[in-house]
């Protein structure tokens, strides 16, 4: 792209995840098109993750992209991501959890399809690993807004909406009730169809009790009520909660 070049910054929130945190680190390392920063928040790990983070600070450098790690306590993930949205510098900016990873062409697909479109948030297709089982999850949007094609670690998003739209750590599913408050703000919301994430299954999204069901279930309603969406959706989230239960 030339001197017309997107400048985008990667974050990752990462707390006691040394089992998997190098693959994510080397996913945004080895991008084909290389972001201009990458932001490592930790939130106090009490394992390996500060010191495996450190061992890539060379790699980084000789790549050229600005690389930091910051280890403070924090609030959780949401948190965390709005501290390193702060302190990133970049125009477009890219979150992947730590136990997360980027296919190697993540950066250029979003920053290719910002320069052509100049979206405010945007994700594409990624791959969920499910024990021995891969899935592709499909990204779109409709007029019918709901979290089946959402797509949180291949989202790519504007700084400034970020800041304007900041995630609310008091929600488990913050990032969903982010894109429903720039949504309802008239945000440029586009997807992309290409897999450039991989998402491990595994939390509490998929924990297999009755309890953790019902909490799921409320969760995700009360998302749609607050953003002013229908109560109909109430059958939704009741369908979809059941469904990732008995598949989990």
């Amino acid at each position: 792209m030339g001197k017309s070049r997107i400048r985008v910054s990667i974050v990752t929130p990462v707390y006691n995840g040394e089992k998997t945190l190098a693959r994510t680190i080397e996913s945004v390392l080895n991008q084909s098109y290389r972001p201009s920063e990458y932001l490592i928040i930790d939130g106090l790990s009490t394992d390996r993750s500060v010191e495996i983070a450190k061992s890539y600070e060379k790699a980084f450098e000789e790549r050229r992209i600005k690389y930091a790690i910051v280890s403070e306590k924090d609030k959780g993930m949401y948190d965390a991501l709005n501290k390193g949205i702060r302190i990133a510098s970049g125009e477009l900016i890219g979150s992947i959890n730590s136990d997360d990873w980027y296919e190697l062409n993540a950066v250029k697909v979003m920053a290719l399809k910002y320069a052509k479109e100049q979206y405010d948030i945007a994700w594409s297709d990624i791959y969920i690993h499910n024990k021995n089982h891969l899935i592709r999850k499909k990204a779109a949007i409709g007029k019918i807004w709901t979290t089946n094609h959402f797509c949180h670690p291949s989202m790519f998003a504007r700084r400034s909406i970020l800041l304007k739209y900041p995630y609310d750590p008091r929600f488990l599913d913050a990032d969903y009730d982010m894109v429903l408050r720039a949504n309802n703000g008239s945000a440029k919301i586009s997807v992309a169809r290409i897999p450039i994430a991989n998402y491990s299954l595994g939390g509490i999204s998929t924990r297999k009790s009755l309890k953790d069901l019902k909490k799921r279930v409320l969760m995700k309603y009360s998302t749609y009520r607050r953003n002013g969406y229908s109560r109909l959706y109430w059958m939704y989230c009741v369908g979809i909660e059941g469904l990732k239960f008995f598949m989990a």
